[in-house]
């Protein structure tokens, strides 16, 4: 195994685990911010920011970083092209994160607000689905490799 293919199976892994965990972000743990009680949001919210750090910081940055090096160097078998494309859908889940859920968070840790939750449920399906798609692109990559050999 090369370089580029271990760099893949990292990605891979990688990016299916934010894969599961943006599921269950999306499905359970978003919609139950609405029944928090609002004298209880700050602290819960508050908490919730600590400990989801822990769980997505090192795994996002460690996708962003295989997945842009893949894109320049991708392993035999693999279109740039195609590369360029999970690096872009990578990109774009960074970009929906700043763009939409980072300022809502920010909203929500000034206290309870039904429509902000509404809007970061709804805003988060578009990382959600990007998040899965890059998913999807790094098992077709995985089988073009393994087609190679």
């Amino acid at each position: 195994m090369n370089l580029s293919h271990g760099l893949l199976l990292i990605c891979v892994a990688t990016t299916w685990y934010l894969v599961g965990l943006i599921w269950l972000i999306q499905v359970v743990h978003y919609p139950l911010f609405e029944l928090i009680p609002p004298d209880a949001f700050l602290t819960y919210h508050a908490a919730h920011l600590r400990r989801i750090s822990f769980v997505v910081i090192l795994p996002m940055l460690l996708e962003l970083l295989t997945a842009m090096v893949l894109a320049v160097l991708p392993p035999a078998g693999v279109p740039h092209w195609f590369a360029w494309l999970g690096a872009g859908l990578v990109l774009v889940v960074w970009g929906l994160t700043f763009a939409l859920q980072t300022p809502q968070h920010g909203l929500l840790a000034q206290g309870y607000a039904a429509s902000t939750i509404r809007a970061l449920v709804e805003g988060n399906w578009w990382r959600t689905f990007a998040w899965t798609l890059h998913g999807v692109v790094g098992l077709a990559m995985l089988v073009m490799v393994r087609e190679q050999r």
